[in-house]
Order: structure tokens, then C-alpha cells, then sequence
């Protein structure tokens, strides 16, 4: 996910100001072409009730989705469009990345959408600040995610005789008896951000919250290359022994799916997996159990998913956009997107009576945790650290985790040295 490297945003500033500030689109004036990556059966029933109510209020919605569960090969076709002068209308950026594209001047001024709604007083301190630059609104939040979530098929437990695990040590003698009952212990898709983003539940459930906050958002290289890392590490490579051998490129659905099927116990995913479980028709608590990534339910790793709007100077399709804007943060959207995508509301005031146990939990949790510091950005996701850091970390960690005979003293070294390169 290297995609604003400081090289990229010479290039991209010199192309952007070449073409003139007028940034053009191929969405008509009256609609709003929306590049994301919602593809998965439960986030396309999720975007697909933002684009019935645009359509509702007049305006056309040119979907322009990119398959790819992390949002990389999205985020490279967002890097082309924009470096070609033709960025669409509204794009799913998240975290530093929007920062980074206000950096450029390329991304639209939400402001008079934000004071006519009130988003200062919708919108937790902490969110309102990721969907700012320099103090204006460019973008807004569809939800909150939590990542450090583990999902489970009751039966395949109760077959192997185990309860949810609260520890990772309790994970690990878990997986073994599901494994001895002829299941998968743990689901997993052989892709460098589904690594990543059990790595970070590693690290977290194994060494608390301050820890990661210093290695994986700080990039503290005390602690990135130090004995807590190093012990995190082993804790992550021992989990592959958890994994089934078909797990390299498998998509992250498909391993939920294998919760879903009964073929495996566990996945260790965001709760957008929820979303999966959801539009299979199960039910929270009874078809499938959640809970905290083991050792973390005092801690809560966020994601966002957001539309950023780019700069455009035709007054009918800033209108659309606006709208756009506009409605994301309406509960009427809040509340469909969420129940269908499996995550929680950007806006903490909506009734929750209508959410399943898992989702009424992560806002308990998100609450919680944001007035007792165990709220911390996922970095595996996009919202702690740039996209070349993170893609440097996500190489370390995936690279680690397929190689038998790496030490993790090696690659906590290797950690260090990807962060500080990144870094210049």
C-alpha cells in the first residue's frame, strides 16, 4: 500500500498543478462517482443502501468498486486516477491517507455540509479529528469498526468440548482439541493484510495497549526491535499452526465462510466479518459467538471507513456530492449500513435496540476504552501509521510469518529497519 510515498506526492502535486486546479471526473454533473472496495456480499448490501438513497434525493450514484479486502489495489487505481488529473468524485480513504491526499490540495471543503448537520456535536472528538485537514472537514465517516475481534461456530466448539478463549494461551489449547475433532482450530486467508491484522491482535493481547502504541503508531524502534516485540512475534508465528495448508491468497470472506460452515472454530478478523455471518442469516450469540481478541477485551483497535470528496468545480456535482455527504452520517443510512456491514455507527446517539449483542458490545467497548485509553488506532487498517510505513511493516510481518526459519529476533530487526527507511 505504498501509494504516497513523499516521491508520489512530488509527482502527483506537479500533475495536479499542470492540469489546473479544475479536476475533472467522468461522473455527470447530477452524480457522484464513488470509488470503494465494499465488495464482499454483506459490504455490497451495505453500499448499496447509501446509493438507493442518493438515488432517492435525485442524484446518480456511478459505482466504481474495486475488489480486494484491504483496499490496496483500490488505493493504486485511486494513485493513477489522481496522477492522471481524473479522480472521481468521492473515494473511500481512511486515516493518515487522508491527510496525506489534503496534502496535495486535491480533496474537497465539506465545512458548510458539517455546520448545517451539527457534526461537531454528532461526531466523537476522535473521529471528527481523522475527517479533517488543516481544521476543515474533507471527508466523512460511514462507521466504526472494531477490529480485535474473535468470531466462532458454537457447534464446532461444543463438538471439541471448548469455550472461548479469553487468553492466547487458552486460544492455542483450544485450537488443538478442534483440530483433534477434525476441524480447522483457525480460519485464516494468506494475505499480507489478513497477517497483519492478527499480527496487531497478537501484539495487543499479548503486550497491552502502551506497547502498542509505542511500537505500531509511535514506531518507538526501542520498542519495534525490544524483547516484547520479539515474544509478540513468537506468539504470532505459533498461530499458524492453528492454520490450514489452503489458507495462501484465500480471501478473508471465504475464511469466515468456513466459521460459518462449521468446517473451522475460529477467525481472528474486523467485525466487518459480521456482516458475512449476517447475510447468511445467523444470529449473534446463538448461530455465532464474538468476543475480544483473546487478551484484549480491555483494549479496542478502530477502523474507519470513510468517503473523502475530491476537489471539483461544477456546482451541480458539488451539490451531489454535499448530498452525498450528507446523507452518510443521517441515521437512516447509519443505522441500514451498519446493521448490513457488521460495524457500529459514527455517531454514538443513535438507538441501538435494533444492533445484535456483538455490535452493542463494541460500542460499550468503544465508549469504555476511549475514556480509559485502550482506544488505539489499527495499523493493519490504515489508521495508525502512513501506507509506505504500513506497507514496510506489512512486508516484515508476512514475510516472517510464511519463513519456518526466521527468528523473530531477525525480524523485529527487520522491523526497525522497514520503519526508519519508510520513514525518509
Amino acid at each position: 500500500m505504498r501509494i504516497l510515498s513523499p516521491v508520489f506526492k512530488k509527482s502527483a502535486l506537479a500533475l495536479a498543478l499542470a492540469a489546473g486546479t479544475a479536476m475533472a471526473s467522468t461522473a455527470q454533473a447530477s452524480e457522484v462517482e464513488v470509488l470503494h472496495w465494499w465488495t464482499s456480499g454483506g459490504e455490497a448490501r451495505a453500499a448499496n443502501v447509501l446509493k438507493e438513497l442518493l438515488e432517492a434525493e435525485g442524484y446518480g450514484w456511478q459505482d466504481f468498486a474495486v475488489a480486494g479486502g484491504g483496499g490496496e489495489t483500490a488505493m493504486t487505481v485511486l494513485k493513477s486516477r489522481a496522477m492522471s488529473g481524473n479522480p472521481p468524485s468521492a473515494a473511500q480513504i481512511k486515516g493518515p491517507e487522508i491527510q496525506e491526499w489534503g496534502e496535495l490540495g486535491l480533496l474537497g471543503d465539506l465545512n458548510d455540509v458539517a455546520e448545517a448537520e451539527g457534526w461537531n456535536d454528532l461526531l466523537p472528538g476522535i473521529v471528527a479529528d481523522i475527517m479533517r485537514y488543516d481544521g476543515q472537514y474533507v471527508a466523512v465517516p460511514a462507521n466504526v469498526h472494531r477490529v480485535n475481534w474473535l468470531w466462532a461456530n458454537p457447534d464446532v466448539l461444543e463438538a471439541a468440548g471448548v469455550e472461548m478463549p479469553t487468553t492466547l494461551e487458552e486460544l492455542f489449547a483450544a485450537g488443538e482439541a478442534i483440530r483433534e475433532a477434525g476441524f480447522v482450530p483457525l480460519a485464516h486467508g494468506g494475505q499480507a493484510w489478513q497477517d497483519a491484522t492478527v499480527f496487531e491482535s497478537v501484539v495487543l493481547g499479548s503486550q497491552g495497549t502502551e506497547f502498542y502504541q509505542q511500537a505500531l503508531v509511535e514506531l518507538d524502534p526501542e520498542a519495534l526491535g525490544g524483547e516484547q516485540m520479539v515474544a509478540a512475534l513468537e506468539d504470532f508465528k505459533r498461530l499458524r499452526s492453528l492454520m490450514d495448508e489452503g489458507m495462501p491468497g484465500r480471501d478473508w470472506n471465504i475464511a469466515t465462510a468456513m466459521v460459518i460452515e462449521g468446517a473451522a472454530g475460529f477467525q481472528l478478523m474486523g467485525d466487518w466479518a459480521k456482516g458475512e455471518f449476517t447475510a447468511a442469516g445467523l444470529t449473534a450469540g446463538e448461530d455465532y459467538l464474538c468476543a475480544a481478541a483473546p487478551g484484549s477485551e480491555d483494549a479496542f483497535t478502530f477502523n474507519i471507513d470513510s468517503l473523502a470528496m475530491f476537489r471539483v468545480t461544477d456546482d451541480e456535482e458539488r451539490d451531489a456530492q454535499h448530498t452525498l455527504a450528507r446523507l452518510v452520517l443521517e441515521p437512516t443510512f447509519q443505522e441500514a449500513f451498519n446493521l448490513a456491514k457488521g460495524s457500529i455507527p459514527a455517531r454514538p446517539d443513535l438507538d441501538m435496540s435494533d444492533f445484535d449483542s456483538c455490535a452493542q458490545q463494541s460500542l460499550a467497548d468503544f465508549q469504555r476504552t476511549a475514556e480509559q485509553g485502550g482506544l488505539v488506532p489499527s495499523m493493519a487498517h490504515g489508521m495508525a501509521v502512513r501506507a509506505d510505513v504500513q506497507g514496510a511493516i506489512f512486508d516484515v510481518v508476512t514475510n516472517y510469518f510464511n519463513d519456518a526459519n526466521m527468528p523473530a529476533e531477525q525480524a523485529a530487526q527487520r522491523m526497525v529497519s522497514a520503519a526508519q527507511a519508510a520513514a525518509f
